[in-house]
């Protein structure tokens, strides 16, 4: 336990404790479950177990920080980002149920639950990796997308901030807190190249009244001529706006 506790500060899989204890696979896999049976260890999933922290008073229901699971499961190419990184960054009050994670990784599903927690995962290219900061977790460094890059990612993808409503919540949030900056903002939407992610960034700029011209100029800029939603997760109804090429499909407020 002491080995296991030293080599793994993250979730680790039976292949990486055999090993670390010069084990043989079968072995290792019949140790790692006697050690979770009693309590010991935490089966974080099939194959993937952590090591319950020496002070828990209740090993049982000790769970590993889902911040650690994620990267584990998804990284090394990976970022906790959407609502997540709305909620670290203090761009919102609101308490989301889960973790959104991007990864590089080819992921059989979108959506899964590990310890009773879900977690919504979004996969990138291999460009879209930027614009993070690393974050430690007890022994472990994690990557989380800055403030700038969250508003730029939940405006390409608002499900993944809780919808265009909440959405628009941090964007003004954003734009009203020592995490604003127009130039950088710009450089990202430029990066991810998305459209409709511009026009919707214009409009929510127009509808709650933000003062950044050199900004707005770019959305208008940037606007395609296709028809664009403003909420891609609702259906599709309501007025169009020309000067956006936006239907509105959803209230801001």
């Amino acid at each position: 336990m002491t080995r296991l506790h030293r080599e793994f500060p993250a979730p680790f899989t039976v292949w990486e404790a055999a090993g670390a204890l010069d084990f043989e696979i079968p072995r290792a896999r019949r140790f790692l479950a006697y050690l979770a049976e009693r309590g010991w260890l935490v089966r974080v999933r099939p194959g993937l177990y952590a090591t319950v922290s020496l002070e828990s008073e209740s090993p049982a229901a000790w769970r590993e920080d889902p911040w650690v699971v994620a990267t584990k499961l998804f990284g090394p190419d990976c970022y906790l980002g959407g609502w997540t990184a709305c909620e670290y960054w203090e761009l919102t009050d609101q308490l989301f149920h889960g973790i959104i994670i991007f990864t590089t990784r080819r992921v059989r599903r979108m959506e899964t639950e590990v310890q009773g927690l879900p977690f919504r995962v979004r996969r990138i290219a291999s460009a879209r990796l930027f614009g993070t900061r690393p974050v430690w977790r007890g022994r472990t460094r994690v990557q989380v997308s800055d403030p700038t890059h969250t508003v730029v990612d939940i405006l390409d993808k608002p499900s993944l901030g809780g919808g265009l409503r909440h959405v628009a919540e941090v964007v003004n949030e954003y734009f009203h807190s020592e995490h604003r900056d127009d130039e950088l903002m710009g450089s990202y939407m430029a990066k991810v190249g998305n459209g409709a992610a511009y026009k919707r960034l214009g409009y929510l700029l127009e509808e709650l009244d933000i003062a950044t011209a050199d900004l707005f100029r770019e959305c208008l800029k940037e606007t395609t001529t296709g028809i664009s939603m403003l909420d891609p997760d609702l259906p599709r109804r309501g007025a169009v706006t020309t000067r956006w090429n936006l239907q509105i499909n959803g209230n801001v407020s």
